[in-house]
């Protein structure tokens, strides 16, 4: 079984026991905001991937792709094609190990300066090319008309997170408990399979539960 946008939206219906009209018309928002707790509450290795791109010399930024959930590395890549990572840092350890943004040289640290760029020390000196391999926020199902990965495989977390939702706008406030309650054991099955079942020998694994902030 699999969720298309077409099913679900009917089966929350169907729960609510409702096809009022402005129900009806948020339930895309209802479906969306359950796929972000789902992808910001367990770690899926089925949202990473990589892609690479230039910096600019003597600009401090880098900007991060628009699908941009969380870094797991960026690295430099040299004229050897030798790939020297850089350490994840917070933006204050950016500008205390570089206040000047006039330093330049090859970069060693690298920190989320704001939600469309990196910040990277020191300053790129040229024009230096790099990977990020990155978890990304997937297209929502309510954009796509067919299947995604969660509604093949995070069925009942797409149901019960979506009706969740439901019950918060038709002030329900009696059924919360039970489908919350419900949406949380489809997340511990998902943490289970995301962050235990689908194990593999990452050499920078533990980087994504335990960054360094200083």
């Amino acid at each position: 079984m699999s969720w298309t946008n077409a099913t679900l939206t009917t089966a929350i219906q169907d729960y609510m026991e409702s096809t009022e009209s402005s129900l009806v018309t948020n339930i895309p928002n209802f479906i969306k905001s359950t796929e972000e707790k789902i992808l910001k509450s367990v770690q899926l290795d089925v949202f990473r991937k990589n892609v690479t791109g230039t910096s600019t010399a003597s600009n401090t930024y880098l900007a991060m792709p628009s699908d941009f959930l969380a870094p797991f590395s960026l690295a430099v890549i040299d004229s050897n094609s030798n790939y020297n990572y850089l350490n994840l840092k917070h933006v204050s350890f950016i500008r205390d190990y570089q206040p000047s943004e006039a330093t330049t040289g090859t970069p060693e640290y690298y920190a989320e300066f704001d939600q469309e760029r990196f910040i990277l020390a020191p300053t790129p000196s040229t024009g230096f090319t790099f990977e990020l391999h990155y978890f990304y926020r997937p297209q929502s199902l309510t954009l796509s008309g067919n299947v995604t990965w969660l509604s093949e495989n995070a069925i009942n977390a797409m149901l019960y997170g979506s009706l969740v939702e439901a019950c918060v706008y038709l002030k329900n406030f009696e059924s919360i408990p039970v489908y919350e309650q419900k949406f949380q054991e489809a997340l511990s099955m998902l943490k289970n399979l995301g962050e235990g079942k689908d194990t593999r020998d990452q050499f920078r694994y533990d980087e994504i539960r335990r960054q360094p902030q200083s």
